[in-house]
């Protein structure tokens, strides 16, 4: 079934809309266009959605602690500081020294550190990427290789686990995680897609994980302690579903990005979503 209450919250024909994360602090949604070179700052109390142009493709954003108006962007060439409201760029660092590649999806966790993946430009399903890790002093090591499409980095509550996803073996996978090194063990399989490629994802406030689904119309949410499926959220109308994030005052609203590429027939494709639950007793959210 179709939720109702899904709300046409930006709408924008994306070319590939991603990286959706809540700025708790600015109280504002911070999104990417990954191809369209184009980060967003969406403003709920005025559903203004300011727009900075860069140079290069963005895979993810991350706000940095303390520093309001200051975030790390995962560019095509490398990590960089972003001022949100002037948008100048300040380079971290390039690991990748294939320009083939790009940065993709990426999280910080716990203790600050944040973990990004590369993927190949063109898509080639042979796994040439790698999954990267910036320390707070700015080093940055390489944790995993041989990646095809990294997506869907997230922690669990009690920060013992880290969900992965490579979206073209269809699979959500878990490490053990150790906050305080931030070293990843003991990878698994979590859950299994059958209805499109997982992308995205993020926890609710029970530690359940909520996954888009690439080529599904949904997002799912799957249970923490068995990875079994929950729910699912269908999103009218659009194919390419590629992320979601909790938000809001009361980080109760799902936040959801999509993707316009080869969908001219989808006028909603490309749009960031909103979906709220029309009943109280089954609303999600972010802890």
């Amino acid at each position: 079934m179709t939720d109702l209450s899904i709300e046409l919250l930006v709408d924008k024909r994306c070319i590939v809309g991603e990286g959706p994360i809540w700025h708790n602090t600015a109280k504002v949604l911070l999104w990417v266009d990954i191809e369209g070179k184009q980060v967003f700052v969406y403003e709920p109390k005025t559903k203004q959605n300011k727009t900075l142009d860069l140079d290069q493709m963005v895979g993810t954003i991350v706000p940095r602690k303390n520093k309001p108006t200051s975030a790390v962007v995962a560019l095509h060439k490398g990590l960089a500081f972003l001022d949100l409201e002037t948008g100048k760029v300040e380079p971290i660092c390039s690991p990748e020294t294939d320009i083939s590649l790009r940065f993709n999806d990426g999280k910080c966790d716990p203790a600050g550190r944040l973990w990004a993946g590369t993927m190949a430009i063109n898509e080639d399903l042979e796994p040439q990427g790698s999954l990267y890790c910036l320390f707070p002093d700015l080093t940055i090591k390489k944790r995993e290789n041989k990646i095809g499409v990294s997506n869907g980095i997230c922690w669990s509550h009690d920060k013992k686990k880290m969900y992965f996803i490579d979206s073209v073996t269809k699979k959500v996978d878990v490490y053990d995680y150790n906050n305080e090194t931030g070293e990843i063990t003991n990878r698994k399989t979590f859950t299994e897609i059958s209805d499109g490629y997982p992308d995205g994802s993020t926890l609710d406030e029970h530690g359940n994980l909520w996954v888009a689904i690439w080529g599904g119309s949904n997002v799912s949410c799957f249970d923490h302690k068995d990875g079994k499926l929950i729910r699912k959220v269908y999103i009218p109308g659009v194919t390419q579903v590629s992320a979601c994030a909790f938000g809001g005052d009361n980080l109760d609203e799902l936040y959801v990005t999509t993707a316009s590429r080869g969908k001219p027939n989808e006028p909603q494709a490309g749009s960031c979503l909103l979906y709220t639950s029309p009943s109280p007793r089954d609303r999600q959210k972010s802890r």
